[in-house]
């Protein structure tokens, strides 16, 4: 089965340019506007959408990203608006929609019901930043059952024989993370992306996309000199939660202008 991410990544690379991969919370800052959002997203120059359901315990996400999911959780989001929302989505757009979730939550679900309702609703797949790939054998069982992508994250800290596992595991793309820590913009982006996007390459990836700490079109050109994707959320939560739709279009706009790359 053909993984509906890895499609769009080579269609950007077929177009001379690289991927534009955005994230943005389910349910800010209401259910109904995050629905819009993420449409917005896809109209204004993203190849692949993340959405995030808010979480109560988020340990990987920057204070822009923590507020929006808590604002969310205080308005009342529950987990199956998830597919509620990522029903209307797809039927909407033609993007690929992976959803970014922490595992507990797909557990409490049950992981056959959640790849089974993910599935239904259009969903592409999930991102587990905080599973490996040796204790999602459930996870694993059921993508495969639905064709589902499965993108597991590999760090700068990740051993030689972690990133084979990670390699072997992920379909869509390996979510690279660039810098150890929380989700946020950073100044600079860590030099460990590029050295981990190259060890990556040489285990077998044939996708990498970078994310953490990417907030300008010029960082996204940066990170696409050697990544298959760039990966952009604070910067976008931040845009939509200051300017609403107009300013997350404007920002996804000017993002996705950074994605051009030079001829050879």
């Amino acid at each position: 089965m053909t993984s509906r991410v890895a499609a769009a990544i080579d269609a950007a690379h077929a177009a001379g340019r690289g991927a534009f991969v955005g994230y943005l919370p389910l349910g800010f800052p209401s259910l109904r506007d995050s629905i819009e959002a993420a449409v917005t997203l896809a109209q204004n120059g993203a190849d692949v959408i993340e959405l995030g359901p808010p979480y109560s315990d988020p340990v990987m996400d920057g204070t822009v990203i923590q507020e929006a999911t808590q604002a969310a959780l205080a308005a009342g989001f529950r987990l199956r608006d998830t597919f509620t929302a990522l029903a209307e989505i797809t039927s909407r757009v033609d993007v690929p929609v992976l959803v970014m979730t922490y595992w507990n939550p797909v557990l409490q679900y049950g992981v056959d019901r959640y790849a089974d309702d993910l599935a239904a609703a259009g969903g592409a797949g999930l991102i587990t930043p905080d599973i490996t790939p040796e204790a999602a054998g459930e996870w694993i069982a059921a993508s495969r059952r639905t064709g589902l992508d499965r993108v597991f994250l590999a760090a700068p800290t990740s051993t030689d024989e972690r990133l084979d596992l990670i390699v072997q595991s992920s379909t869509g793309f390996v979510y690279t993370v660039s810098t150890m820590g929380i989700t946020g913009e950073r100044a600079e982006l860590d030099a460990a992306a590029r050295t981990l996007v190259g060890r990556l390459r040489e285990r077998g990836a044939e996708r990498a996309c970078v994310g953490i700490g990417i907030s300008t079109p010029e960082q996204v050109g940066g990170v696409l000199e050697y990544a298959d994707g760039a990966i952009v959320g604070t910067a976008l939560v931040r845009a939509l939660r200051d300017g609403g739709l107009e300013g997350l279009a404007d920002t996804a706009r000017r993002l996705a202008a950074g994605t051009a790359r030079p001829a050879n």
